[in-house]
């Protein structure tokens, strides 16, 4: 599944800039701080997680080593290769599909966890409609849908549009959702700390 036409300048930025130095940046943040403000709400025990704009597959690889099932989805291919030779020994599958519409991913669907950290920010408020709908589609009763919304100036050459939080909830309400908890962080990153990025963590529960 192609994404949408405005989103393919956005994932060229990415394939551009997946270099080795990109690469080793993203594999150096610790899992456990980057999800510090929803950690205890991770489910313990082993379900099936789709990791939504995977990367290089740190977030996937690490849900991987807690006993999950987990889908690494990533529409580039540079970034998606070079996770699939990083964790190779890990036991993610990989997936290339794209948001909004994640038909692919649907299709192998339910999931108990569904996660997209730092890729909501790259989709307008249309396509914002569309993937909220393809999420309450996958995500399964009682499941748990985790995302961090960026605020602040993107990176060159992969843009971001503004998001608002409230309006964010009160879509994934409409898909079938209950909100858990609403974090706001600053930015791991110096560079992005240096801009006042900041990050809101939201949590929700499917209805079952």
């Amino acid at each position: 599944m192609k994404a949408p036409a405005r989103c393919n300048d956005i994932l060229a930025g990415y394939a551009a800039a997946a270099t080795p130095e990109l690469i080793a940046r993203y594999e150096a943040v610790d899992c456990r701080t980057l999800y510090a403000a929803v950690l205890d709400l991770l489910p313990e025990m082993p379900v099936r997680v789709a990791d939504i704009g995977a990367g290089t597959g740190r977030d996937a690889a690490w849900f991987a080593r807690q006993g999950h099932q987990v889908l690494a989805v990533e529409p580039v291919r540079e970034l998606r290769e070079a996770g699939m030779a990083l964790h190779r020994a890990s036991d993610v599958a990989w997936l290339d599909d794209a948001l909004p519409a994640l038909e692919r991913t649907q299709r192998r669907g339910p999931f108990g966890l569904v996660t997209l950290c730092g890729v909501w920010q790259h989709i307008d408020d249309a396509a914002r409609g569309v993937a909220t709908t393809a999420l309450g589609r996958m995500v399964a009763d009682g499941g748990l849908l985790v995302l961090s919304l960026r605020h602040g100036p993107g990176a060159p050459g992969r843009p971001v549009f503004p998001i608002s939080p409230r309006y964010t909830v009160e879509a994934a309400v409409r898909s079938g959702f209950a909100p858990l908890r609403e974090v706001e962080v600053g930015s791991l990153q110096p560079g992005n700390r240096a801009a006042e990025v900041r990050w809101t963590w939201l949590a929700l529960r499917k209805a079952a």
